[in-house]
């Protein structure tokens, strides 16, 4: 982690967007990957440089948004059973059946609010296009979650002054508000659907 750290750090800032990009999309293959510290970090340094902190953004999400998609085309092409043998990383059955009730009972927005979800993020792209979600709709979802996300680290990245450190902090917290946040919504949505299907079991 902190080699990584220290190799984006030495980059110049022209090729700050680029490696960004890179990484947010291999974060769709490999999610251990600490894209977000990573991407906190790209930011960081292009506002303190010659960059730009909106350019990192759109640097970011561009590319994650490229690898979600690619994904759910591997996913639409192959099958779930494929995708377990060839990215291993990605096998994770509760979070599979986890999204799968989520979308058959949510449908899209079900998508969006995964992808802030630990344990099923990354699982959204390739098993979108293996429940074989229409194409323009899932690259919507996956799409307005990566800009919601990336945009708010950026933006608490681009305000977090000279203190490294206190980022970090921030960036770890912020992910298990937004994980608790996206599960909330999960539940209330369960709940919702649960008193309507019972109210109209007793209409």
């Amino acid at each position: 982690m902190q080699s990584l750290l220290g190799w984006f750090a030495g980059l110049p800032v022209a090729a700050l967007y680029p490696a960004l990009a890179v990484l947010a999309a291999l974060e769709n293959v490999f999610p251990p990957l600490p894209t977000d510290t990573v991407v906190a970090l790209g930011t960081w340094l292009a506002a303190r440089g010659d960059g730009s902190a909106l350019l990192a953004f759109l640097a970011t999400w561009v590319g994650n948004v490229a690898g979600a998609v690619g994904m759910y085309v591997v996913g639409r092409r192959h099958g779930a059973g494929w995708i377990h043998r060839r990215f291993p990383a990605l096998s994770n059955a509760r979070g599979e059946e986890r999204l799968q009730r989520l979308y058959a009972r949510y449908g899209i927005p079900a998508l969006v609010v995964s992808r802030f979800i630990p344990g099923v993020r990354a699982l959204v792209p390739p098993f979108a296009g293996a429940l074989k979600v229409p194409t323009l709709s899932a690259i919507a979802a996956m799409a307005c979650a990566s800009g919601i996300w990336y945009g708010f680290i950026a933006y608490i990245a681009y305000r977090a002054g000279t203190d490294w450190d206190a980022l970090t902090r921030r960036i770890a917290h912020s992910g298990q508000v937004m994980g608790i946040a996206g599960a909330a919504v999960v539940a209330i949505a369960l709940a919702v659907w649960l008193v309507r299907r019972r109210t109209r079991g007793t209409a």
